[in-house]
């Protein structure tokens, strides 16, 4: 789009040059002459402030709330600056300065090693500079935290897309092999975990971290080659990580400042997912999670420049800025929930009485395995199956068997099982195969603890039976041989063993799940 347009008296220009860090140019005239430009008018925006470049060395601050102006005066001239999270940081070619909004009068002011700086991320407690030198990660003090490296990194290519930062977490784009993300740990600087990269099975083209939640529960959402849109877990525990795809055709992304609520283009609609997480929770929630929004209007290619509170900014390819405010209901119900105010999100939903509002509430209800919420919630979006099987959760004599059935409630069935192992639960491992019609490590499980095999056996003979087929299976019929199975015994066998997890449950301190 037309930025600006000037008509100096010099004849025509014949060359031109820019500056390497975007903010000079210069021009061969037809006249001998040199001509030397600036770009001024730059504009940046945050919440009720708006910050315009009006000369090389001269910000114009405008508080729209009370119309008070400031004039921010550097040393030297402005190369790149970033407004977020209360805080103006600008680099000139020289130094960096940091100013609270709060106080327009004393800002921060350190030193740079090199005067390149070629983008600023900022984060609600730190801020990353990216020079021609390396990454330089300063907290609003303007202390020097960290300075990741990785190998072959090259700076100079590095954006906004392929560069994110949340308070203890920053994800770099590999450049030679762009199925990488690096992931380091803010404060130390050092790669996250185990050490190994996240890499995806193609080539990523934008990457986004949560901003919000536990470092524990920092979730990477990124967009690949073929335009579609996944989320994973930054931290890894020595297993393969869950990379889980929740859009497509999705050209461009943010999350939220104040709670994990993500946005993103798709191909014809603005959509909003208020609680991703629902994909490690129940991903059948997920659609019902949803707010989508027709985006004809935004033209095509459009970018989103911020989502900050419940306002997302959209930049169209003619270059103007497109604004939409969403809900403000589901950022309140992410409060309530990380303060485990549970009533007080129910309260919530009963008064905005929206469906999409109540599936939210369900999904973070099993994520923190609150089950009288999340029977509330589910009863309230209609899904009476789910909520059948929460009140037989319920009843289970043990705090154990609750943990692995609410952990095979969101589809974990490994790590529901071993929980039950390592609690010595081998019986409802044993039957969690059986109703899940894992029939073979059921039966692996009964013969390695040397318990129970007649019960598989019994259960998988009325499961044919029930079909009308026969037994196929080799190892079946190898230790059915001999083996008399008798139900009133079975019975027997597991009445004793529910019998004995309720006496170990009452003999353990009473734990409310």
């Amino acid at each position: 789009w037309s930025y600006a347009l000037e008509k100096p008296s010099t004849g025509s220009i014949f060359a031109l040059s820019w500056s390497i860090d975007g903010t000079q140019l210069a021009g061969a005239c037809g006249n001998g002459q040199v001509i030397f430009a600036h770009v001024v008018e730059q504009h940046w925006e945050w919440k009720n402030f708006e910050i315009t470049l009006i000369k090389r060395r001269t910000m114009k601050v405008h508080n729209v709330l009370n119309d008070a102006v400031d004039l921010l005066e550097f040393r030297d001239r402005v190369i790149k600056a970033s407004l977020s999270y209360g805080y103006l940081v600008v680099s000139t070619s020289l130094q960096c300065y940091v100013f609270s909004t709060k106080n327009w009068n004393t800002p921060l002011i350190f030193d740079l090693k090199e005067g390149t700086v070629s983008l600023i991320l900022q984060a609600e407690r730190h801020f990353l500079l990216v020079d021609g030198g390396g990454l330089y990660l300063y907290s609003y003090e303007g202390r020097l935290i960290s300075s990741p490296k990785y190998p072959g990194m090259r700076t100079d290519i590095l954006n906004a897309q392929t560069v994110s930062l949340s308070n203890d977490t920053l994800a770099v784009k590999d450049k030679a092999d762009e199925k990488v993300i690096y992931i380091f740990e803010a404060l130390s600087g050092k790669p996250l975990g185990d050490g190994k990269p996240l890499t995806h099975k193609t080539e990523v083209v934008e990457i986004a971290l949560d901003q919000k939640g536990l470092t524990s529960e920092r979730k990477i959402a990124f967009i690949d080659k073929n335009r579609d849109l996944f989320i994973t877990s930054v931290k890894r525990f020595g297993k393969e990580q869950k990379i889980v795809k929740i859009g497509t055709m999705v050209q461009s992304l943010a999350w939220n400042d104040t709670s994990n609520i993500l946005c993103g283009i798709q191909d014809s609609s603005c959509t909003v997912w208020y609680y991703p997480n629902a994909v490690y929770a129940d991903k059948d929630l997920l659609p019902k999670t949803l707010y989508e929004k027709d985006a004809s209007e935004f033209s095509k290619n459009p970018r989103i420049v911020s989502f900050v509170g419940n306002q997302l900014t959209i930049r169209r390819a003619d270059g103007s800025l497109v604004h939409l405010h969403i809900s403000p209901y589901p950022a309140i119900l992410h409060g309530y929930v990380s303060t485990s105010r549970w009533e007080d999100g129910v309260r919530l939903c009963r008064f905005v009485k929206d469906q999409t509002l109540w599936a939210c509430l369900a999904a973070m209800a099993v994520a923190n395995k609150d089950m009288t919420t999340a029977e509330i919630a589910y009863a309230a979006i209609g899904e009476i199956d789910k909520v059948q099987y929460i009140n037989s959760i319920k009843d289970l004599p043990s705090k154990e068997s609750r943990m692995a059935h609410m952990l095979l409630f969101s589809g974990s069935t490994q790590e529901a099982e071993t929980l039950l192992l390592q609690s010595g639960l081998l019986y409802q491992a044993i039957q969690v195969n059986i109703n899940l019609y894992n029939w073979e490590r059921a039966l692996d499980l009964a013969v390695k603890h040397r318990t129970h095999v007649d019960t598989v056996l019994a259960y998988r003979h009325k499961f044919l039976q029930d079909f009308g087929k026969k037994e196929t299976n080799q190892r079946f019929l190898q230790y059915a041989e001999g083996l008399e199975v008798d139900w009133n015994k079975i019975k027997a066998k597991i009445e004793m063993e529910i019998a004995k997890e309720r006496e170990r449950a009452a003999a353990s301190p009473a734990v409310r799940t």
